[in-house]
């Protein structure tokens, strides 16, 4: 069974839309009511999901290596989510260190 190239693009656009809506959120009144401790909460469960997510994407990529399903549909899905949420979290991390910087450098 031969797939067409417009038949891939709108499966690998679906999987990119689906993990973007799966990636971890953040609010910002979260931060203004309760402080750090929401923050870094927020920052901990953040990571756990992203951890979640490369854990499930490895586990879809061992059964189909295995053969155990023939389903790439799925392995796709895990592996955009997992991408999606890693990306973002290493974006966070990058601005995290970035303000961490800027405070280090300002003169009291």
């Amino acid at each position: 069974m031969a797939l067409d190239i417009t038949e891939l693009y709108n499966v690998s656009s679906g999987a990119i839309k689906e993990a973007a809506k799966a990636a971890p959120t953040t609010r910002i009144e979260d931060y203004k009511e309760n402080g750090f401790d929401a923050m870094l909460h927020t920052a901990i469960d953040n990571i756990n999901t992203t951890n979640s997510y490369l854990s499930d994407a490895e586990n879809e990529e061992i059964k189909w290596a295995l053969g155990e399903t023939e389903n790439s549909h799925d392995l796709s899905i895990a592996l955009q989510k997992a991408s999606t949420a890693l990306q973002y979290t290493v974006a966070i991390r990058d601005k995290l260190l970035d303000a961490y910087k800027e405070l280090i450098q300002m003169q009291i």
